[in-house]
């Protein structure tokens, strides 16, 4: 498969970030980005885990929709424990968020700023452009797993997660070719996020780091 480029590779966490999640890796990558993923985001989640349940509880989110050849699996069991469980929810509508942008090669949709900003907005809109401007898209599925969530106060949050990629491709829109490659190692992604609970209460992405190939993501 022909890796996504890998979603906001260039944005790295504040040290601070960095430092509560050490257990998640590195966000140094230094392999050609036109062979990296993006941040994928799907529509479907597991059972024990809906991001719509929670979406529900604020008014006024903008509903994501994907076209019928992708989605994005996200695994993870609830804590119990209401704001990290809000928070998680709110991480996987801010991956939904960059896909469904991508899929409408528009970076002005309502929830790619609802869910995203700061740094992670900004990294998210050269993202989605730079499929916009290869006429690019992305077929199959993508697999998030491995969730681990830590709060900071009241407010803050930090996320990991793995992605699995072996599903998924990338599509020329102009002919309808898939690029199809063999998985490897490569075609594991880890993620480290950090969100901000806003005033309306949603948990908004501010940063993102990726490091593709990580040990820790590995089947």
């Amino acid at each position: 498969m022909t890796r996504r480029p890998t979603l906001l590779a260039a944005i790295a966490l504040t040290a601070a970030a960095a430092l509560s999640l050490s257990a998640c890796g590195s966000d140094d990558d230094s392999k050609d980005k036109s062979n990296d993923k993006i941040a994928g985001v799907g529509t479907e989640s597991s059972a024990s885990a809906s991001p719509s349940a929670s979406a529900s509880k604020t008014a006024g989110r903008p509903k994501i929709t994907f076209p019928s050849d992708a989605k994005n699996v996200f695994e993870y069991q609830k804590t119990g424990d209401a704001a990290k469980d809000a928070a998680l929810a709110d991480s996987t509508l801010s991956v939904n968020s960059v896909d469904e942008a991508i899929f409408k090669a528009s970076t002005g949709t309502k929830a790619l700023g609802f869910y995203n900003t700061e740094r992670a907005l900004s990294g998210s809109i050269t993202y989605v452009l730079g499929y916009i401007n290869k006429k690019h898209t992305w077929v199959g599925e993508t697999r998030y797993f491995d969730y681990k969530v830590t709060l900071s106060g009241s407010g803050k949050a930090y996320v990991t997660y793995c992605s699995d990629e072996s599903k998924s491709f990338i599509k020329e829109k102009k002919t309808g070719k898939v690029k199809n490659t063999p998985t490897t190692a490569n075609s594991y992604v880890l993620y480290n996020s950090k969100l901000v609970k806003n005033a309306e209460g949603v948990w908004q992405t501010t940063d993102v780091a990726s490091n593709r190939g990580n040990k820790a993501c590995q089947p």
